[in-house]
């Protein structure tokens, strides 16, 4: 059993939960933005080192978690990260992992069983491994009670049927991380808008993909957003034009991200990203133009 400790935060009568899967340094930064100035090192590493950027080799500090939500009503998982025994042979990070996942899963006190509702934000390789898992050869749904929601954009890009183009990893991903999903009837597909119950709100985020979505979850007179790759370090809290090497429409990423920067300083909305290192969530604060993290 892992040792793994989860950390929760409060929204309204709803908890938030971080189920770890993988924590370090992943790529330096000028990988992940084709943007990146080493300069703005001198503005923003007095916050950013350590746990955003890891100086001594230049990588930057990435997370890849779900996050698991706990209402009066309903359990819900957003993303379900990368998964075990995976083939990913292009994804060194992600290939055969053996990670601890459903036990820490289970030291936040939820089974497979209790999950109503896995929310996937979009369909990229670490957001979707955990909906399934190896069951006697075959690939099974990880959590057998619940509706796993997709977007029916992501559903059409993603699918090898229509989309015969995709990359030999997005076609893997599909064939067993969503396909059996499809095959059990699991799945419930939105139209990027929707909701799931009235306090929690599906809408549109596309740009880092197709079809991307967000979940805003809005418990009293609070609210977090679950915004998955809209952005992938807190620097883009500062530089909201930096895209990552990821966004496949740059233009439109962008102005998703402004747009959920806007809604979180407006609302003063806890900010739930899949990738941001420790603490991994914060509030938005606005001083003219400019944005500011506050974790």
């Amino acid at each position: 059993m892992s040792t793994h400790t989860a950390k929760s935060w409060k929204i309204g009568h709803a908890t938030v939960t971080r189920i770890e899967e993988l924590h370090g340094p992943g790529f330096r930064g000028e990988e992940l933005f084709a943007d990146w100035d080493p300069a703005v090192l001198k503005e923003h590493g007095g916050w950013m080192v350590p746990d955003f950027y890891q100086l001594s080799t230049h990588q930057v500090m990435m997370s890849v978690h779900s996050w698991l939500i706990r209402t009066p009503h309903h359990t819900i998982l957003v993303d379900a990260c990368c998964g075990n025994h995976k083939h990913r042979p292009e994804s060194p990070h992600f290939h055969q992992l053996n990670s601890p996942y459903l036990e820490r899963l289970s030291c936040a006190g939820v089974k497979p069983e209790d999950v109503d509702y896995v929310l996937c934000t979009h369909l990229h390789v670490d957001h979707v491994g955990w909906n399934t898992r190896l069951l006697d050869g075959c690939w099974v749904p990880t959590f057998p009670n619940a509706k796993y929601v997709f977007s029916l954009e992501e559903l059409n890009f993603w699918d090898p049927a229509r989309n015969p183009h995709l990359p030999q990893e997005s076609r893997d991903v599909f064939t067993d991380s969503v396909l059996p999903v499809l095959e059990a009837n699991q799945a419930q597909v939105v139209s990027m808008t929707d909701r799931l119950s009235d306090a929690l709100l599906i809408e549109p985020t596309p740009g880092h993909s197709p079809g991307h979505v967000m979940l805003r979850l809005i418990s009293g007179q609070e609210e977090g957003v679950f915004i998955g790759d809209v952005m992938h370090h807190p620097i883009q809290i500062y530089r909201p034009e930096w895209n990552s090497r990821f966004c496949m429409d740059p233009v439109q990423a962008i102005k998703s991200r402004k747009q959920v920067l806007n809604h979180c300083a407006e609302t003063n909305a806890v900010m739930f990203p899949a990738h941001f290192g420790a603490p991994h969530a914060g509030r938005i604060s606005r001083n003219g133009s400019a944005f500011f993290f506050d974790y």
